[in-house]
């Protein structure tokens, strides 16, 4: 029998399997099994048959990624022409990109790389349409961009959301609050802050015995971690927590009810690229979502230049600035003055560990 035949087999057994208090063990195991054999059909073990899910030749460039992902002919590349100068190509019947197409979107000074890529369908997780190349793509992104139809209905999303979960990608959620520790000996201890609602020692035992783990620490830090999540901890070098906002297209299509229904939606924005309608919302909300900080570099005697800001990653150190700005600035460099809401006075004499927020201006002096 094959991955994809025992992943079936697994999920209608959860299908037919009713959830209760004495079928939570059960279901525990079988979620374990169901996430080990997925793991299996994207990254196979040495020498086997199946060939792993590699992205597209897509080389990472500028201060952030954003991926476009969708259904064929929901408008990602009309979307991308409108805020880049890529002209990805762009009509009316399905499946028109069938690579990934890069762009940069200039904004606030940062170079912002937007990739179009192809529409994927139902099954994309298990090989279907090129889906494991789109979805290999999509975990190198800084935030998704779920495009939809807004003239179709809910279930777009929802099978996207379970095409992306199937293949580790864990959309606006955060690691689970657990520690786990594989060790060489001494068993499996487990141990708690708060008694766990929806976990136990028993369980976790279960699935560890599963992926051939007898020893090891758990520590459950939030009553409210599920077996989900515990699986997730456990497979944590194949999980990727990514930002994600659920991009509604063609609004001009619907009524003006149902567009002030899906726009209260979380995480959500509508537009329409057909009038050019909620696109620099949309880039904004881009913007807000990557957490980026500005800073503008200062010379000894010459004002900064406020027209060209540097662009880093929210919560940066003075030691990321100069890692930015060349390889060698951190061996000569001596203190640096920092200037903006950071500093305690300004000029703030700091070290390598000084925290910078957005628009501080910064003087790196060398040695």
């Amino acid at each position: 029998m094959g991955v994809l035949e025992k992943i079936q087999q697994i999920q209608e057994e959860l299908a037919r399997t009713q959830k209760n208090k004495a079928t939570e063990y059960h279901i525990g195991l079988l979620k374990g099994k169901l996430a080990r054999y997925r793991q299996q059909l994207l990254e196979p073990p040495p020498g086997a048959s199946s060939s792993p899910g590699t992205g597209f030749e897509v080389s990472k460039s500028g201060d952030a990624r954003v991926a476009l992902i969708g259904f064929p002919s929901v408008g990602k590349s009309s979307f991308l022409g409108k805020i880049t100068s890529t002209k990805s190509e762009v009509a009316q019947y399905s499946f028109t990109t069938l690579t990934s197409v890069p762009g940069v979107l200039q904004y606030e000074g940062a170079e912002i790389q937007i990739v179009d890529l192809p529409g994927i369908i139902k099954g994309a997780s298990e090989g279907k349409g090129r889906g494991r190349q789109v979805v290999a793509t999509a975990k190198t992104a800084d935030l998704i961009l779920m495009v939809l139809d807004a003239t179709k209905g809910t279930d777009q999303r929802r099978i996207l959301e379970r095409e992306l979960e199937s293949v580790g990608i864990r959309l606006n959620k955060s690691k689970p609050n657990i520690s786990f520790k594989v060790k060489q000996n001494g068993g499996i201890k487990f141990s708690s802050t708060n008694p766990p609602r929806y976990l136990n020692e028993k369980l976790c035992q279960a699935i560890l015995r599963d992926y051939r783990i007898h020893n090891a620490d758990i520590l459950i830090r939030d009553d409210s971690c599920t077996v989900e999540d515990f699986i997730d901890v456990i497979n944590e070098n194949h999980r990727h927590y990514i930002g994600c906002i659920y991009v509604y297209n063609k609004i001009d299509a619907v009524s003006l009810e149902e567009v002030d229904r899906i726009a209260r939606e979380p995480n959500t924005v509508v537009m329409s690229c057909e009038i050019n309608l909620g696109i620099q919302d949309l880039v904004e909300e881009i913007w807000y979502r990557l957490h980026m900080t500005r800073l503008y570099t200062k010379r000894r005697g010459v004002s900064p230049n406020f027209n060209d800001p540097m662009v880093v990653r929210q919560n940066s150190t003075i030691e990321d600035v100069c890692n930015s700005i060349h390889k060698d600035f951190k061996s000569q460099f001596k203190y640096a003055l920092v200037w903006g809401s950071s500093a305690k006075h300004s000029p703030q004499k700091c070290g390598l560990g000084h925290k910078v927020h957005d628009q501080d201006v910064v003087s790196i002096v060398t040695k």
